[in-house]
């Protein structure tokens, strides 16, 4: 499994320059098992435009046929994630504390 992080803001300031980052990850040759993992324990602010980001990258890799896994989502994300009420959506395992 090929792993890659977000480190800092996850915002309408960010999300461009993030998402063609992460498109280039999308592209990064992967395994048998076709699975990539976003480390999101570094984000330290997300907004709607940053969730819209995370949206996107999973449809993005269904359609490639891959599978992306975010994982240790920081205490920002999962603040938005609540808010949105898209916690379950993503289909990827979340610790609360």
């Amino acid at each position: 499994m090929i792993s890659q992080s977000i480190e800092g803001e996850l915002t309408i300031y960010t999300a461009a320059i993030e998402k063609q980052r992460l498109i280039n990850f999308l592209d990064s040759e992967v395994g048998p098992d076709r699975e990539l993992e976003l480390n999101l324990s570094q984000v330290s602010e997300m907004d709607t435009a940053g969730l819209q980001v995370l949206i996107l990258m999973k449809n993005e890799a269904r359609r490639r046929g891959k599978v992306l896994h975010y994982v240790m989502h920081s205490k920002a994300v999962l603040d938005i994630l609540e808010i949105s009420n898209m916690t379950a959506h993503f289909g990827d395992q979340v610790v609360l504390t």
